[in-house]
């Protein structure tokens, strides 16, 4: 689930595709407090928000054959902040909150100005790192609390040939 964009090393620019990972996945009341002062202007669309179904595949194993798993819900848009020349905003969104997507890609376009770069990193990357690794620590507590050890359920029953040294 968690990938290496999740664990950036110290002083390392987080280059674009790893952010764009991180800020579909950020969700919304993070992004709306992060972005609440960055958001001067209204953006130019260029693609409003629109929701659709990706297929999304599996593999047996994890390393086999690829088999179609299902569809999943995702919401798309591209806009740009400030005008005419200034970049170009993309987000993909699980799920169909057009909010999401509109301040993903307001995040995505302001990330690609180098003289924003360190702050918006630090506003709204930084949070949104914090937030899954909080959630990987969760879902792994979860996932121990169920953890059974047959190492040490055979060991406590005993062997028969236990008895018979004595």
């Amino acid at each position: 689930m968690f990938h290496a964009f999740d664990n950036t090393g110290p002083n390392r620019p987080t280059p674009r595709p790893e952010w764009m990972a991180l800020l579909s996945r950020a969700p919304l009341p993070l992004l709306e407090r992060a972005l609440a002062d960055q958001t001067g202007a209204p953006p130019q669309w260029l693609r409003k928000p629109e929701t659709g179904l990706y297929m999304v595949q599996g593999r047996a194993g994890g390393t086999g054959e690829r088999f179609n798993l299902g569809e999943i819900t995702v919401t798309r848009c591209a806009l740009r902040v400030g005008g005419e020349g200034s970049a170009v905003g993309v987000s993909y969104v699980m799920g169909r909150n057009h909010r999401q997507a509109q301040l993903a890609a307001i995040a995505d376009a302001l990330l690609q100005d180098p003289a924003r770069h360190g702050a918006i990193d630090d506003t709204v990357l930084q949070p949104v790192r914090q937030h899954l690794a909080l959630q990987q620590a969760q879902q792994a507590a979860r996932a121990q609390s169920t953890r059974v050890d047959f190492f040490t359920v055979a060991r406590e029953a005993g062997s028969p040939d236990e008895g018979e040294d004595a």
